[in-house]
Formats: structure tokens, C-alpha cells, sequence
């Protein structure tokens, strides 16, 4: 096996709370493992609030982790403290689509200085000929006209906004762009372009992609392998095909079936009860029990007794479920 782009092992982060009873520790991320190679598209989805967001924080170094390591090129990028990784020499191999197109673009800035700022401060260019030329050459390349790069956030459309942002982080060629739910904010005509547009920018870059994404079907079609995420923990991962057509674990199922026109019976894998607490108090142990426990539809005692490694099921597929070679057909 080749050496991973970015191999994450035991992440954790914990945040301090305060709750009636006294002081706990709420498990944002819980022990996540995976690794992204060099080329390839991983897709991370999940519900609001499983810890997609607290991960994303801690790969781009802007949130000091827990435990756990962070191995990108080789070298262990989780011992950089966050206020030291704007100008740690990584930081122009790993770049960020924000969520929301209008509200991540500076108002002052026109498209050419937001695009233009990355080349200014990370790569040390001042060249005023040299910036118009990557500036120009990333516009083209994201489909941006060069008569929108003087134009300022409020006189550009949501998906051109999109396109600026994209430019933005491409512009440095990283080695990683992670994209948090990039297409989330825009219309779905826009949505389909930008995917495309997506799709080119890494077949000519050569760039890895995290793909954070509520859009099941989107992750379907970008991504090569897909993490899914419960409770801060990954609960499944493999090849993208693969998962959609025969998910291991009861919880992607419930996703799964979930997505309009699936062909999987909804009412069939709904999800009764409520998410456990991510939220361990001090005098207590920390639960044994599978997370999923109480809202899977097919746990049973040793589920409340016994918390389920994340394992091989298949040649690269793994699964955290006691019963994934039992669950009924699909």
C-alpha cells in the first residue's frame, strides 16, 4: 500500500460543559481513524450534530485536538498549534471551501483581491504581473469571466460567488481541498454546475477532495469512498458504490433510504428513539455500550453491553455493528 496524502488515527476532541449534575466532557469527535490518498475524492456525510464540522476544524488546524494523530505527507501536522498554522509551510498544501458563498467573501475585497490574498500572504507573491497572471489562470480554470474579477461580493450571484470561493482555495494548488458542503447554499441548476466544475478543477490540479455533504446523492456520484458518521465516531467507510448499493451498518441504511426516489422503503429503516448524550460525566465510566443502541432497530443486549470496533467486513470496507454479517437483504 502506498503511503497516505492524509492518515488520521485515534482523533479526538473534547470540549468541556457544564451540566446540573457537574462538570463533563462532550465527545465532539470520538477515536476516528481514515486515511485520503494522493487523487482521490473521500466523502463524509451524517446527521447534524455526529461531529462532521469539529473534524474538519481539527484537519485544517484551526482547532487544537485532543488526543489522536494527524499524519499529512508524512509529517505529524496535529503537533502545530492552531495559531501557528497560518503560516506553517502546510498550510498552502491544505485549503477550504467555506459552506456559504456570501457570508465567507469579504465585502471590501473584489473578486481579484480575494482570489489574490492567498497568493499575497501564503506564497510571498507582490509581483503585481505574476498575481494578475495565477489570478487569471485559476479564473479560467473555475469558470470565473476575467470581467467579474473587479467586481465586489454584492454585484456577483450566488453561483459566482461559489466560483470565487473555489478559485480562492485552488489558486495555491493544494494537495488537499476540503470542501464543506460547498454546494449546500445555491440552486440546484448551480449545484450541478459547480459539481462539474468540481470535477475538472481536480482532473486538472491532481488535488485530493474532503467532501462534507448532507446531499447523499451528491456524495454518490463525486466521491470514491465515503465515512459515515455517528456520534463523533465513523461507524462505516468504503468504496462509495459499494456503500449505497449494500450499506453494513443500520444506521447508513436509515440514511440511505432516506434520499427521495432511493427505491429503499423509508418507513421500513426509520429511526425511533432519541441520540445518546455525547456528554460523559467525570464520576462516570465512559459508556461501553454501541452508540447507535437505542435508536437501531436490530440491537439487543449485547449492543447495551459491548461497543463495537470499527472492522473489516469486506476487502476495503469496515463497519462498527456487531451484526453487520447477519443484517437482513438491503
Amino acid at each position: 500500500m502506498t503511503a497516505a496524502l492524509l492518515e488520521v488515527m485515534d482523533l479526538a476532541k473534547r470540549f468541556p460543559v457544564k451540566t446540573p449534575q457537574g462538570m463533563g466532557q462532550l465527545h465532539a469527535v470520538d477515536g476516528v481513524s481514515f486515511r485520503i490518498d494522493a487523487g482521490e475524492t473521500v466523502g463524509l456525510v451524517g446527521e447534524s450534530g455526529c461531529g462532521k464540522s469539529t473534524l474538519v476544524r481539527l484537519l485544517t488546524r484551526t482547532l487544537a485536538l485532543s488526543d489522536g494523530q494527524i499524519r499529512f505527507l508524512g509529517a505529524d501536522l496535529g503537533l502545530v498549534d492552531p495559531r501557528d498554522m497560518p503560516q506553517h509551510k502546510s498550510r498552502c498544501d491544505v485549503q477550504m471551501v467555506f459552506q456559504d458563498p456570501h457570508d465567507s467573501l469579504n465585502p471590501r475585497y473584489t473578486a481579484f483581491d480575494t482570489i489574490a490574498e492567498p497568493l499575497r500572504l501564503l506564497a510571498g507573491i507582490r509581483d503585481a504581473n505574476e498575481l494578475r497572471t495565477r489570478v487569471e489562470e485559476i479564473a479560467r480554470l473555475t469558470g470565473l469571466p476575467h470581467e467579474l474579477l473587479p467586481r465586489f461580493p454584492h454585484q456577483l450571484s450566488g453561483g459566482q460567488k461559489a466560483r470565487v470561493g473555489i478559485a480562492r482555495a485552488a489558486v495555491l494548488r493544494p494537495r488537499l481541498l476540503v470542501l464543506d458542503e460547498p454546494t449546500a447554499a445555491l440552486d440546484v441548476s448551480v449545484q450541478v454546475v459547480i459539481l462539474q466544475l468540481l470535477a475538472n478543477l481536480k482532473r486538472e490540479l491532481g488535488m485530493s477532495f474532503l467532501f462534507v455533504s448532507h446531499d447523499l446523492n451528491v456524495v454518490r456520484l463525486l466521491c470514491d469512498r465515503v465515512l459515515v458518521m455517528y456520534l463523533g465516531r465513523v461507524v462505516e467507510s468504503g468504496p462509495a458504490q459499494e456503500v449505497f448499493a449494500n450499506p453494513r451498518h443500520p444506521y447508513t441504511r436509515a440514511l440511505i433510504a432516506s434520499i427521495p426516489g432511493s427505491g429503499r422503503a423509508a418507513a421500513d429503516h426509520l429511526l425511533a428513539g432519541e441520540p445518546q448524550s455525547p456528554i460523559r460525566m467525570a464520576h462516570r465510566p465512559a459508556p461501553t455500550r454501541c452508540h447507535f443502541h437505542g435508536r437501531c432497530p436490530h440491537g439487543t443486549a449485547t449492543c447495551e453491553q459491548s461497543l463495537p470496533a470499527l472492522r473489516g467486513v469486506s476487502p476495503a470496507r469496515e463497519a462498527a455493528c456487531h451484526f453487520t454479517d447477519t443484517l437482513p437483504e438491503f
